[in-house]
């Protein structure tokens, strides 16, 4: 009947056709089958398959984010920390610098009172050896005037040029 159909067009048959629309229908059944059976399976696989491996990339993508972002947070942790870290290097070297200073300051001080203390004795020895040496000066030139005075008779202008001398002598000794 198709072929009939075919062969000889719409002319030859008039109305509807049942025939026809039975043979289309079981063609069009097998047609399903076919697609279904050769193309619709492997196709439904590969789309299955495409499905799963978006899912995967896209579970893949989420751990990524979640490992980046603990990574991320580790990092500033570790920032944090570093930073902490350095300012207590820096507060213990501020210390450190202090201290050492207090130190030098310290022996500086110590090193002025016993350069002080020093200068005061060898002051006072030098002091005592020049009133030794001035005691001495003196006796030599009471001597000196008392053996002018029992030389001579003494008057009064006699006297005063005795003493005189003896000021004058003992200011070239000095």
């Amino acid at each position: 009947m198709f072929l009939d159909y075919l062969l000889l067009g719409e002319a030859a048959h008039p109305g509807v056709n049942w025939g026809d629309i039975l043979a289309t229908l079981v063609v069009f059944i097998v047609l399903m089958l076919l697609l279904k059976k050769f193309a619709w399976g492997p196709l439904m696989g590969i789309m299955q398959q495409r499905e799963e491996q978006v899912a995967g990339d896209l579970e893949a993508a989420e751990k990524s984010r979640q490992e980046t972002k603990q990574l991320l947070e580790e990092q500033r942790s570790l920032l944090k920390e570093a930073r902490v870290e350095a300012q207590a290097i820096v507060e213990n070297a501020k210390k450190q610098a202090d201290l050492q200073k207090e130190e030098i300051v310290s022996a500086a001080r110590n090193e002025a009172v016993r350069l002080q203390e020093s200068a005061k004795r060898d002051i006072e020895t030098e002091k005592g050896k020049a009133i030794a040496a001035l005691r001495e000066e003196v006796v030599s030139l009471s001597v000196l005037a008392a053996s002018k005075v029992l030389n001579k008779e003494v008057s009064e202008e006699d006297n005063r040029s005795l003493i005189e001398e003896t000021i004058a002598k003992a200011g070239e000794n000095r």
